[in-house]
């Protein structure tokens, strides 16, 4: 999917928001792929807008990840980007994000995928001239309803 622009990859967010609380999963893990300045974080933006979250959405590269609660559920944006070893994790309390009802949205998976949960949905945002590339992956049942969703298709 061609995303042309910063407000293109935001809507893309709020409509994967809307997919979500359409098909209400208990848990749903997304793993963001991408190079930096990719638009993951503005993804995300997008997706937290589309759960009428209105407030500032920063970057959780520094504190690794952001909570918030939001129609009913527990969203944790985590930022690997900058982990040393996956099994710090353990140490910021993933298993109790994991509680129902949840979703992680996880940047930079790759840097600590042995300590993480499989994800439900993969997306791969990539530069493509002066907008971006989205690829969606659905992974298991939960994946491929909301990819279904998300594409129409």
């Amino acid at each position: 999917m061609k995303l042309t622009s910063a407000t293109a990859t935001e809507a893309a967010g709020a409509r994967l928001a809307a997919c979500l609380m359409q098909q209400r999963p208990a848990v749903c893990v997304v793993h963001l792929h991408g190079d930096l300045g990719a638009g993951k974080t503005t993804f995300v933006r997008g997706l937290l807008r589309g759960f009428d979250y209105t407030g500032r959405v920063p970057s959780p590269t520094y504190t690794l990840v952001e909570i918030y609660e939001l129609q009913g559920y527990r969203l944790a944006h985590l930022d690997l980007y900058r982990l040393q070893d996956g099994a710090e994790l353990e140490f910021l309390g993933l298993d109790e994000w994991m509680t129902p009802p949840a979703i992680l949205l996880i940047e930079w998976p790759e840097r600590a995928s042995e300590h993480l949960p499989a994800p439900n949905l993969e997306l791969t945002l990539a530069v493509a001239g002066q907008g971006r590339r989205l690829e969606l992956r659905a992974a298991d049942a939960v994946g491929r309803a909301l990819h279904e969703a998300f594409t129409g298709s």
